[in-house]
C-alpha cells in the first residue's frame, strides 16, 4: 500500500447468543483456529500497521486470545451494545493517534482474506473518503443493500427500509468498510441513532461522507469470503469452505490425497514433498509432515512433527509433543504424547508411549506401555538406540533402557537397564511386592501437605 499506514479495529464485543453456548462467538473454531485468529492473520501487518481489538465486558477469554495472538494489539471494552458505529468509538483513543487508513472488520468472518483487505484499502489511496465491502448475495434477504449510481456508492439502505425495486439488488452489505484515517473520527462522530433500535450503525458513515461532497466506492468479494458466524449450523458451513480451500492448497503443493473430502486439515498445517495422506485423516494444530512421510487412515495427528519418509498409521494417535524422526514407523493402534522418537525407530503397534524419548533404530514391540505417571506426576523413560522391548513390557518411569540392550516379553522394567544388557520377566511375586511398595509410598505421600 505505498507505505500507507493502517489501523485495523476488530469488532469482536458480540455476545453470539445464537451459538447456544457459554463460550464467546469469536473463540469458536475453524480448521484449528478461533474465527478472531483467522481474521488477526489476515489484518493488514508490517511497519505502519496497527491492531485494536473492541471486546464486551467479562470477555476476558477473548481478550488473552488476543494477547497471545498480537501481544502489541491495543483491546477495547464495548460496555454497551449500541450499534457497530458505537463499537468503532470504543476505540477513539487508538483512531485519534492518526493513521492514513481505518480499517473496521468483524470477528466472526474467519473466510476473510489479506488480499481482500488490501483491494479495500486501494481506492483510498486514489482519493476516496471510504470504501465499502460488497458482495452478490444469493438470497439478500435481510442484507443492506448497496446503492450505487455511476459506480458511486450513494447509500446502504437496510432490508426493513428498502423499496421494492430495492430488494430486488443483489449487491449487499458485508459490514466491512475502509475510511480515510483524518476524515474517520469526525464521520463516525455524527452518525446519528434515529431508527427503531436507538442504535449506531457504520454504514450511515455513507450518507454522511456523500452529503459533505466526499466520495464512497464499493469493493466486490465471494459471498464465501464474508460469511459471518452466528449459529452452529453456520460455524460447519464455514469450516466445510475452509477446509475446501486447505485441501486445494495442499494438492496444489503437491500432497498426494487419497480421498481429499475425508482428510481434515488445519490451517496452520504445513507440509513437504511427496508427502501422502490416506483417507479418514484428522490433522489438528500444530503440524508439519517432512518430505515423503505417509499418514495413513485413520490417524490423529495434533501439535506434532513429522519426519522425512517418515510412517505414520492407520489408526495411531500423536498427542502434543511428539516428534517423529526420518524414517521412523509409529504404525496402529499405537499412541504418544510428548515423545521424541529418533531415526529409524519403531512403534508398530498397540502401545502407549509418554513422555520419552526412543533412540534410533529401537524397536519397541507390541502391547509395550511406558508408566509414566505415579499418581503425582510424569516421569521420563529413555530408550538407547538399538535397544529392543520385547511385547507386553512395562516400563515403570522415570527409568533409563541402555543402548543396544534387549527387554524380554512381558517384562516390567523398573530400575535402569545398562548398555547391551539383557532383561527379562520379574517374577509375580518380585512384581507383588513393588507394587504394594509403591501403593504405601501413594499413600503416604496423600496424606503429607504437598500430597493434598
Amino acid at each position: 500500500m505505498s507505505g500507507r499506514t493502517c489501523l485495523t479495529i476488530v469488532l469482536a464485543a458480540g455476545e453470539g447468543t445464537r451459538m447456544r453456548s457459554a463460550l464467546p462467538k469469536v473463540l469458536h473454531k475453524v480448521a484449528g483456529q478461533s474465527l478472531l485468529a483467522h481474521v488477526l492473520a489476515a489484518a493488514p501487518k508490517g511497519a505502519g500497521a496497527a491492531l485494536a481489538v473492541v471486546i464486551g465486558p467479562d470477555h476476558g477469554a477473548v481478550a488473552d486470545e488476543v494477547r497471545r495472538l498480537h501481544p502489541d494489539a491495543a483491546i477495547f471494552v464495548q460496555h454497551e451494545r449500541l450499534g457497530t458505529a458505537h463499537a468503532v468509538l470504543a476505540a477513539r483513543e487508538a483512531i485519534a493517534r492518526g493513521a492514513d487508513d481505518l480499517l473496521v472488520v468483524f470477528g466472526d468472518t474467519p473466510l476473510i482474506s489479506a488480499a481482500t483487505f488490501a483491494r479495500l484499502r486501494a481506492p483510498l489511496e486514489s482519493g476516496a473518503t471510504l470504501a465499502v465491502l460488497g458482495f452478490r448475495a444469493a438470497d439478500p434477504t435481510g442484507y443492506g443493500r448497496l446503492l450505487v449510481e455511476s459506480g458511486r456508492l450513494v447509500a446502504v439502505r437496510e432490508h426493513a427500509d428498502a423499496s421494492p425495486q430495492e430488494r430486488a439488488i443483489k449487491l449487499s452489505n458485508a459490514g466491512v468498510i475502509a475510511f480515510d484515517g483524518s476524515r474517520a473520527l469526525q464521520v463516525i462522530e455524527k452518525i446519528g441513532n434515529a431508527n427503531a433500535k436507538g442504535e449506531y450503525y457504520l454504514p450511515d458513515a455513507v450518507t454522511i461522507i456523500r452529503q459533505s461532497g466526499l466520495e464512497a466506492v464499493v469493493i466486490e468479494t465471494s459471498e464465501d469470503e464474508v460469511r459471518g458466524i452466528n449459529t452452529k449450523a453456520q460455524l460447519a458451513e464455514a469450516e466445510e469452505v475452509m477446509q475446501a480451500r486447505l485441501r486445494k492448497a495442499a494438492l496444489d503443493a503437491g500432497v498426494t490425497m487419497v480421498a481429499p473430502d475425508t482428510v481434515y486439515l488445519s490451517a496452520d498445517t504445513t507440509f513437504g514433498r511427496d508427502v501422502t495422506i490416506e483417507p479418514f485423516v484428522v490433522i489438528g494444530p500444530g503440524v508439519s509432515i517432512a518430505d515423503g512421510a505417509v499418514i495413513h487412515s485413520f490417524s490423529h495427528i495434533v501439535e506434532s512433527s513429522i519426519g522425512k519418509k517418515a510412517s505414520i498409521g492407520p489408526y495411531a494417535r500423536l498427542r502434543p509433543k511428539t516428534s517423529v524422526g526420518e524414517g521412523a514407523k509409529i504404525g496402529n493402534f499405537v499412541e504418544t504424547k510428548a515423545v521424541t522418537l529418533e531415526a529409524g525407530a519403531k512403534v508398530n503397534h498397540l502401545t502407549y508411549i509418554g513422555d520419552a524419548h526412543i533412540g534410533a533404530a529401537a524397536n519397541i514391540g507390541a502391547g509395550t506401555i511406558t508408566c509414566n505417571y505415579d499418581g503425582f506426576g510424569k516421569h521420563q523413560t529413555t530408550i538407547g538406540a538399538g535397544a529392543f522391548v520385547g511385547s507386553n513390557s512395562s516400563l515403570v518411569a522415570p527409568v533409563k533402557i541402555g543402548r543396544g540392550a534387549y527387554i524380554g516379553s512381558g517384562s516390567v522394567i523398573t530400575r535402569d537397564v545398562p548398555d547391551d544388557a539383557l532383561a527379562v520377566e520379574r517374577s509375580q511375586q518380585t512384581n507383588r511386592e513393588s507394587g504394594a511398595a509403591r501403593y504405601r509410598e501413594m499413600k503416604t505421600r496423600a496424606k503429607t501437605p504437598e500430597g493434598k
